[in-house]
């Protein structure tokens, strides 16, 4: 096995381990019997914690963007909304895993944080810019405050008032 398929298995670990039960709980030891792989190996890919989350944190970035622009497509912000409501229910949901990490380990994760927060910003103003917002800069704040605020509340169990937020906005974008 290569150095490749080393860090996809430590990674797949990773993300499902500090997903699930956040990145404070889970030691290196628990992670490295997880992925199956030597103590050695795993700092040999991921020589500390801290870059050990920060390339789980882009990597979920890029699959979670992925995922999201997929099911889009050359739609809006009504198939933006059906995916996280889709999301939501889904079983593994655990809230919005960049602003989960950020609440347990504040500045030492910002960047990979910022990162996908800009990059999900981004991919609101094009849905904006698509569907015509006057302002898209404006109407891309307030997408990722909506579903920023939807996907919290999603995550406390409310799944339900999430999906109703949402809709309430949808009827406000339609005009």
């Amino acid at each position: 096995m290569d150095q490749a398929d080393h860090e996809t298995r430590i990674l797949d670990a990773a993300e499902r381990l500090f997903y699930a039960r956040g990145i404070q709980a889970v030691g290196m030891d628990e992670l490295r019997t997880a992925a199956g792989v030597s103590l050695k190996r795993l700092y040999q890919s991921f020589p500390s914690k801290d870059e050990l989350v920060a390339a789980y944190l882009d990597r979920r970035d890029e699959r979670w963007l992925s995922s999201l622009r997929t099911f889009v497509g050359d739609g809006g912000v009504i198939e933006l909304f059906a995916w996280l409501v889709q999301w939501f229910s889904t079983e593994d949901f655990r809230g919005c895993a960049f602003l989960n990490a950020f609440g347990e380990l504040g500045g030492r994760v910002s960047p990979p944080v910022l990162r996908h927060k800009d990059r999900l910003h981004a991919l609101l103003r094009e849905l904006a810019v698509r569907e015509g917002a006057p302002d898209p800069d404006l109407r891309a704040d307030q997408l990722l405050i909506l579903v920023d605020g939807a996907t919290v509340t999603a995550m406390l169990g409310r799944t339900n008032a999430a999906g109703a937020a949402l809709r309430l906005a949808l009827a406000d974008v339609r005009g």
